[in-house]
């Protein structure tokens, strides 16, 4: 029951989302870029399948999208929704983070993402940091703040921009 109870809150969320975009749109007001690739980051978060925390990653290059993804369970292995969570020191670590699995989805597929920029609904967390970093992006936008305050420090280090969306 409570599964269901979660679905529709995330429903009504992106419902209310959804509503304010078509009142911006009403008025003559479009919804800039920044948050419509947020937006979309927010839809790509109910894909997930953890239920202690939706997240969704779209990486980005000039407006257009080159990949997206969720936080999940490894390819072909059941997921937290079905099995449990597999829990280490607090935090379940059955899932890929949403941020990796559209660094991973690019990679698969042959898309180039060096000096993108990457839109997650929550600060990444130092591993995804470190693989963002990596991959070469160079804005990360993101709309929650995630634990990790070292992502900041090293971001300013490395002239990666973190960027809060409201």
């Amino acid at each position: 029951m409570s599964d269901d109870l979660e679905l529709e809150r995330r429903l009504e969320e992106e419902n209310r989302r959804a509503e304010e975009a078509g009142r911006r749109l009403a008025q003559g007001k479009r919804v800039d870029w920044h948050h419509y690739f947020m937006n979309i980051a927010h839809v790509v978060a109910t894909r997930a399948t953890c239920d202690r925390k939706h997240v969704g990653a779209v990486i980005v290059r000039d407006k257009n999208i080159l990949s997206t993804g969720y936080n999940g369970s490894i390819r072909g292995l059941p997921h937290c929704d079905d099995v449990g969570h597999d829990m280490v020191a607090g935090h379940c670590v059955r899932t890929v983070h949403a941020e990796a699995n559209a660094i991973i989805q690019a990679a698969r597929h042959g898309v180039r993402i060096e000096g993108a920029d990457i839109y997650t609904t929550a600060s990444p967390c130092w591993e995804c940091f470190k693989l963002i970093a990596n991959a070469g992006i160079k804005r990360i936008f993101y709309g929650e703040f995630y634990r990790e305050e070292k992502v900041f420090q090293v971001a300013r280090e490395l002239g990666i921009e973190l960027i809060k969306i409201e």
